[in-house]
């Protein structure tokens, strides 16, 4: 029987399923917000062999398009390209809808998490973030690769099914402020929540009411997930009585609010909202309310 990883897979188990003739493909999602450039150098000193780089900038994010040009389907620093144009590169890198993804990066699930969120988007369900990064397969002593990988993959056919996740837009989360069907939970580091601190967007601060859970959070000391009751017992407590359905999360740009997406549906709460345009698309509305503190 076919076993297919649909949100965490060992280093142990990938390395047995590499070992197979599974229809298998390995997506390295290392970036660097603030160094673009720096992901692809890192891929080339060192990656799992036969994966492909995922660049965020490149192949994660529709930069120069818009919702209205009908060219994204959000806003923000780094707007989601619309599903079709996505489906179109899942299958020209050999992707099709009975391949078992699996995605990795070196950066604490903050990249790859995008990549597990997009393919649940569109429909595709065979999609798991390798638990612990580059960083736990090379501490198992498993080989790595370096140099460029190589770009030339048999296209395969990759058709689009009905949404797996939801992705909430901006006017949505402002029609539901201060609603009790609306829980707001921002992935950004605490100084970045309070407004102390603001290094990429034009507005210090939160969405007011949201709640704060730096997506570092849900890992251990060793990179891995934390256990699912840990977890469980660390969103009850965040919540506070708060229904985990109305959860709607977000960050700077709707990268780093998928740890916490993942680390709620490990701790068997369920899949909730991803407001993608975020904190980005939010301080660049002109009107909206922004609380400090």
């Amino acid at each position: 029987m076919t076993v297919s990883y649909t949100t965490l897979i060992s280093v142990a188990n990938l390395a047995r399923l590499l070992a197979t003739p599974a229809d298998v493909r390995l997506f390295d999602c290392t970036s660097d917000l603030m160094n673009p450039a720096l992901g692809p150098q890192q891929f080339e000193v060192a990656h799992i062999p036969g994966a492909t780089h995922a660049s965020l900038d490149q192949h994660l994010s529709a930069h120069g398009g818009s919702v209205a040009a009908g060219t994204a389907a959000c806003g923000g620093r780094h707007p989601l390209p619309t599903r079709e144009a996505f489906a179109r590169w899942l299958g020209s890198v050999g992707v099709s809808n009975t391949t078992q993804v699996v995605v990795v990066d070196r950066n604490g699930v903050n990249y790859a998490g995008r990549l597990w969120w997009m393919l649940k988007w569109c429909g595709h369900e065979a999609v798991a973030v390798l638990d612990g990064g580059l960083q736990a397969w090379t501490a198992a002593g498993h080989p790595v690769a370096t140099g460029a990988a190589p770009e030339v993959h048999t296209p395969r056919s990759f058709s689009l099914a009905p949404p797996l996740v939801t992705l909430i837009d901006t006017a949505t989360v402002v029609e539901r402020l201060g609603q009790p069907d609306q829980t707001v939970l921002d992935a950004r580091g605490a100084p970045r929540f309070r407004g102390e601190v603001e290094p990429l967007d034009p507005i210090a601060g939160h969405i007011p009411g949201a709640l704060n859970r730096p997506f570092p959070t849900n890992l251990d000391d060793q990179g891995l997930f934390k256990p699912a009751a840990q977890l469980r017992q660390e969103f009850d407590a965040l919540l506070a009585g708060r229904d985990p359905a109305t959860v709607v999360h977000h960050c700077g740009s709707g990268v780093s609010a998928v740890p916490n997406v993942l680390a709620m549906e490990l701790a068997g709460l369920g899949r909730q909202a991803l407001y993608a345009g975020s904190w980005s698309d939010w301080s660049n509305t002109p009107g909206l309310p922004v609380e400090r503190g």
